[in-house]
């Protein structure tokens, strides 16, 4: 396949045989970005488990120091007073049932939805619609909550939930490519060493087998074991 003159380019500019650390992989890949959008700095860690067994499953929520550069959608799914509540700590959308049928109906324009539990009797009969598109509010992520002012503030100021699949991988993004190296920094340690506490007990041999971090356009760049050893 021909390859475009920014890909050659920035082959040129980055050995992706080499390991880095984590604050030099960023910046290469910052000094590399040359599209017309500004990139997001994506994560993938493979990890020594087997998902396939409910104790090896790696899942949860971390609130990134800096954010995500990314501006969320939230809906809550609640009834009362709790509905004028989301609104005022600056989810999205919030009601009841009028969203149900707008979801059963096939809308979907939202990125996090956050239930009261007793919304969600309702809520799970959507089940089908939601979980797959990863939508599904789960009490261990913190998006089943009566305290839907906390939970809203979270993720607009940069929470985000993240899970192992099948291949033992997790991928997530970290923030935009126009933050400050060290702030991206900050917020890919938080994340791994959000990862290193969730190891489970039943892991053998080594838990973190790999670091890679890239932009949206740009190539992996893996880091270094010292920064990843665990």
């Amino acid at each position: 396949m021909k390859q475009s003159k920014r890909i050659k380019a920035t082959k040129k500019n980055i050995d992706t045989a080499k390991e880095y650390s984590i604050l030099d992989a960023i910046k290469l890949l910052k000094d590399n970005s040359k599209v017309k959008f500004v990139e997001t700095l994506d994560c993938a860690i493979r990890l020594g488990v087997d998902p396939r067994h409910a104790e090896q499953m790696v899942r949860g929520t971390v609130s990134l120091p800096n954010g995500t550069g990314k501006e969320v959608r939230v809906l809550v799914i609640t009834k009362g007073a709790k509905v004028q509540e989301a609104l005022d700590n600056g989810a999205d959308y919030a009601g009841f049932e009028e969203y149900l049928e707008k979801i059963k109906g096939g809308w979907i324009d939202t990125d996090v939805i956050i239930a009261t539990p007793d919304s969600m009797a309702e809520l799970g009969k959507l089940g089908k619609i939601l979980g797959p598109k990863g939508l599904m509010p789960n009490p261990k992520s913190g998006t089943v909550t009566n305290d839907i002012a906390k939970a809203v503030k979270e993720v607009k100021a940069g929470k985000i939930e993240f899970r192992v699949e099948k291949a033992g991988i997790i991928h997530t993004s970290l923030g935009k490519l126009n933050f400050d190296p060290e702030k991206l920094a900050e917020n890919t340690r938080t994340f791994l060493n959000t990862i290193i506490k969730l190891k489970p007990a039943s892991a053998k041999g080594q838990y973190i087998k790999s670091l890679y971090l890239s932009s949206t356009m740009g190539p992996g760049l893996k880091i270094s074991k010292e920064e990843v050893a665990h």
